[in-house]
């Protein structure tokens, strides 16, 4: 095997910011961890009704993170940087397509005349 291949071989660490099996294993547990707790969240009397909503926004969140975190290996580091510049526009750009389409849709339904106008009129 070449000694500058970037893949590992099992129980070297590997290059370029990706994770090894603990990192995964960690992931995994917390991804079980907070789907159980948002499974419990709703199903249980745990939360009260009022704050049932934020708490599963928040445990949706969270478990978000640890999705870019352990498994897309997205982070601060200098091996990550491109990655997550290139995540975080890719993030920017859906916001601003999906934002821009509900506004459309929104002034189209508002500026639209009115079926029981048309109605009224025959």
């Amino acid at each position: 095997m070449n000694s500058s291949s970037t893949h590992s071989v099992a129980g070297q660490p590997q290059a370029d910011g990706h994770g090894d099996m603990k990192s995964y294993f960690v992931g995994f547990a917390l991804s079980l961890a907070l789907t159980a707790a948002s499974f419990a969240t709703i199903m249980s009397d745990i939360v009260p009704h009022s704050w049932r909503l934020g708490s599963m926004v928040a445990l949706c969140v969270i478990q978000l993170l640890v999705q870019l975190a352990y498994f897309l290996h997205l982070g601060t580091g200098k091996s990550q940087a491109q990655n997550t510049a290139i995540f975080a526009c890719t993030g920017l750009l859906i916001v601003i397509v999906v934002a821009g389409s509900l506004w459309v849709m929104h002034n189209a339904n508002i500026n639209m005349m009115p079926t029981q106008a048309i109605s009224q009129n025959e």
